[in-house]
């Protein structure tokens, strides 16, 4: 349920500002789109721009990792460190999501930018205080006007957790109201450790 309308602040940018001083994070991701299988996965983010996704579902047990120095992506298909191994450019289609995603522009990082860029050639509209599962979030809405759509979304709803400001859950719309993804950002951990890290490679 939606309360009272929060101040009229860019949560985007802020947002953004909370990304570009933390280090790494760690996320269970949580993505339901028409027409596709439900995707659950273990993801880690380390700057400047290593991946990690540990496949719940479906490939449950196959892991996924991104080298931004190399520009390649391994992929295990029966989990880390075990044999085959596949060494795959980003853009090749074995490993892109249904709804295009790469690897290499998965992050919460790249999403903002995605955002901002629908922001310059649209609306934002602060909902209000929301909550999502035990977080409270505030809850906006970013939409495209006629004629700009430059992302292949048209409309994001977005909810940003109130304690570290950063996206908990994300739904876009395509520009004839069709729903693309909804996806939750579950039990999301900010400059985790270095020795409670996944590794990397």
């Amino acid at each position: 349920m939606t309360n009272a309308p929060l101040p009229d602040r860019d949560f985007v940018s802020a947002a953004q500002s909370c990304f570009d001083v933390l280090e790494n994070y760690q996320v269970t991701l949580k993505s339901t789109s028409a027409g596709a299988e439900p995707v659950e996965i273990l993801y880690g983010y380390r700057k400047p721009g290593f991946v990690r996704m540990d496949f719940i579902r479906p490939h449950a047990g196959a892991t996924l990792t991104y080298n931004p120095e190399s520009r390649k992506v391994k992929l295990w298909p029966f989990g880390f460190d075990t044999i085959p191994t596949l060494t795959l450019s980003p853009d090749n289609r074995m490993i892109l999501s249904p709804q295009g995603h790469r690897v290499d522009q998965s992050d919460i990082g790249a999403l903002l930018v995605n955002v901002h860029e629908l922001q310059l050639h649209g609306d934002t509209q602060v909902v209000g205080a929301d909550t999502i599962g035990t977080r409270r979030a505030s809850h906006v809405i970013v939409t495209c006007r006629p004629g700009h759509l430059a992302t292949g979304v048209f409309r994001y709803e977005l909810w940003f957790d109130v304690s570290h400001g950063l996206p908990i859950k994300v739904a876009s719309e395509g520009a004839s109201h069709e729903p693309i993804e909804t996806v939750l950002m579950e039990d999301l951990r900010i400059d985790v450790p270095e020795s409670q890290l996944r590794p990397f490679e």
